[in-house]
């Protein structure tokens, strides 16, 4: 990465209301007012914004279908002095939108970036989910092509960590039954609707009520999904039980093959069954 130069223009993320325009913070207010251009993912919609707080500054797109011409074309701006704004539809840009592509370029170019704190839904959603937050993944939107798509949630089954989707209404079903399939009935989730607006609503249900739930009704408006994560008690119950297929012997050798000395192979394996080494080794003596 490259040296910020002080000579240059300054990239601004600006994170905008996911819903009540109440949200926005007085310091956004005040760079939306002070920058020379603000790059918005949908202009239309961005307008709307600007009208509403009386902002009066040139507006240039940069969406998903422009993200790397309009980067580039983004980046000889600010090299030239111009501060420029990012905004995407909703929330803090760079967050499963093309702003991350412009912060990329931007650090590559000695650009100053300049994150603003601000709303984000799927922090909103975490809070309000009643899952754990120490520890979270947030996924984003699920990858349409069906090969990529099975790969993240394969992973997903053995997560310990909470999870968080993005999902649109009219794809809700579809991964709700993806995720049933994958992670099961049982799975603690959160499906948290219109985050911020007028018909916010909060589903805590298990995956299994969710999926029943949505088949007598029409998904409407946007979702983030928190998704419990699986035990690690319950990991370690079917690590422990393939273990015990095995003979001791056989365990300790597939470690072996694996690398380990015999030492440190016998205790990983006394460790996997939840037996003290000396059971290890009178096994090995007695076979």
């Amino acid at each position: 990465m490259a040296i910020e130069d002080p000579k240059r223009g300054v990239l601004y993320l600006c994170p905008t209301p996911i819903g009540n325009l109440k949200d926005i913070t007085e310091r956004t207010l005040e760079v939306l007012k002070s920058v020379d251009l603000i790059a918005a993912e949908d202009t239309r919609n961005t307008i709307n914004l600007l009208n509403h707080f009386n902002i009066r500054v040139p507006m240039i797109s940069y969406h998903e279908y422009n993200r790397y011409d309009r980067a580039d074309e983004l980046i000889k701006k600010m090299e030239s002095g111009m501060d420029i704004a990012c905004v995407t539809d909703a929330g803090t840009p760079g967050i499963s939108d093309p702003g991350e592509i412009l912060v990329k370029k931007a650090a590559e170019s000695g650009i100053k970036v300049v994150s603003l704190p601000g709303a984000t839904a799927f922090v909103t959603a975490l809070t309000v989910s009643a899952l754990p937050t120490g520890r979270f993944v947030f996924e984003g939107f699920l990858p349409k092509e069906k090969k990529e798509r099975r790969y993240i949630i394969d992973r997903m089954v053995n997560e310990t960590a909470t999870m968080i989707l993005y999902e649109a209404p009219h794809h809700l079903k579809a991964t709700l039954s993806d995720l049933k399939e994958a992670l099961g009935d049982g799975r603690k989730i959160a499906a948290c609707r219109e985050l911020t607006k007028i018909h916010e609503e909060i589903l805590r249900m298990t995956i299994g009520e969710l999926a029943a739930y949505y088949e007598e009704r029409e998904p409407r408006g946007e979702y983030v999904l928190v998704i419990e994560g699986r035990a690690r008690e319950e990991i370690e119950r079917e690590k422990k039980k393939a273990f015990e297929q095995l003979s001791i012997a056989e365990h300790v050798q597939m470690h072996m093959e694996a690398g380990m000395d015999k030492k440190t192979a016998m205790k990983r394996a006394a460790e996997e069954r939840g037996v003290p080494k000396r059971v290890i080794y009178k096994a090995l003596i007695d076979s």
